[in-house]
């Protein structure tokens, strides 16, 4: 009997990635042993509360950590290549914008307002044009770039480069920078919130531009959030963070459907549509100077026990398919550790 192909590795594959960021009151861990996976053509959700580190990873990701961040611990593989093993001239040259597109989460602040954007993203071609592109010449990466803001429904795209970005909503400027992130043909794009500074028509069309756009071009998404409404738009795969760990990992419709992890299921909860009041998650994120002992999560769990302070938690691939993981002691229980109509 035949055994079953092996599943391809991961395209972006994170595994017990620890950060330290050195500060004037001490090493802070913002990251502790966090783990990513996305595969080729996922849309994988990055969901917790601000200042669990989702920022952080990806700023891991791309190479861009502040100067007093050291990474003691973990390995990142994308695309088979050991990004921690890359000097930043490699990064630069070779992955950032090139592999890997990035839309930041607040256009306003991405775009410089005394340039027009024609100008500003065609210095994103001209160092990260894909070494194979039959032409890279500036008039090449212009009809590219015209093309692109007709795919994301830029009005009047030719005349459209020669604007500054004061000239555009809100919502065009963040296709603006959804152009950008396609412009040098990337397998993976990384988007850090990008809708959250939008109004709700306007979240939704980006939402729907971005699941368009990644079906039509065969790409991998990142995509950071705080909401699982969100996520359940656009997401196949989910993985949550809690305090600098991944705490759950699985599909989007196991997650969503029975989460294991008491975090996920009581940010689940917290959705507008299932909030039975405001009183919402009771506590606040800890401090990465000061983390509690054992589960992070404890102090704050409905469903704590004695050992979860004492005993430290890691992430364990449950048993069953589609892959599910859990950073739990509950992780050897058996059923959801709080599943969800």
């Amino acid at each position: 009997m035949s055994m079953p192909a092996p599943a391809p590795a991961p395209m972006l594959s994170v595994d017990d990635l620890s950060v330290v960021i050195d500060t004037p009151e001490g090493p802070a861990r913002v990251l502790d042993r966090a783990s990513l996976a996305v595969g080729a053509g996922e849309i994988v959700g990055l969901v917790g509360e601000s200042g669990c580190g989702k920022s952080t990873l990806v700023k891991a990701i791309l190479g861009v950590l502040p100067p007093n961040a050291r990474m003691p611990e973990g390995r990142m593989l994308f695309e088979g290549r050991d990004l921690l093993a890359l000097d930043e001239a490699a990064l630069a040259r070779e992955v950032r914008g090139r592999r890997i597109g990035f839309i930041p989460q607040d256009p306003a602040l991405a775009l410089n307002p005394m340039f027009t954007v024609g100008t500003q993203l065609l210095e994103i071609w001209r160092w990260h044009a894909p070494e194979n592109a039959p032409d890279r010449s500036r008039a090449a990466g212009r009809a590219r770039l015209i093309d692109l803001f007709r795919r994301v429904q830029i009005p009047d795209p030719e005349q459209a480069l020669a604007r500054y970005p004061h000239q555009f909503s809100g919502g065009q400027r963040q296709r603006v920078l959804i152009a950008a992130a396609l412009l040098c043909g990337p397998r993976l794009i990384v988007a850090d919130e990008p809708t959250t500074a939008l109004d709700v028509t306007t979240q939704q069309q980006i939402l729907s531009l971005l699941a368009e756009l990644a079906r039509d071009f065969a790409l991998s998404v990142l995509f950071v959030t705080h909401d699982f409404g969100v996520v359940s738009q656009l997401c196949s795969h989910v993985t949550v963070m809690y305090a600098g760990q991944t705490v759950e990992t699985g599909t989007k419709r196991a997650v969503l459907a029975a989460p294991r992890h008491p975090y996920s299921a009581a940010l689940v909860a917290c959705h507008p549509d299932r909030m039975a009041d405001l009183a919402g998650i009771p506590g606040s994120v800890p401090s990465p100077l000061a983390p509690p002992s054992g589960c992070r999560f404890h102090p704050r769990c409905p469903e704590a026990r004695p050992g979860c302070a004492a005993r430290p938690t890691r992430l364990v691939a449950l048993a069953g398919d589609p892959p599910h993981a859990l950073n739990c002691i509950m992780a050897d229980a058996p059923g959801p550790a709080g599943a969800l109509p």
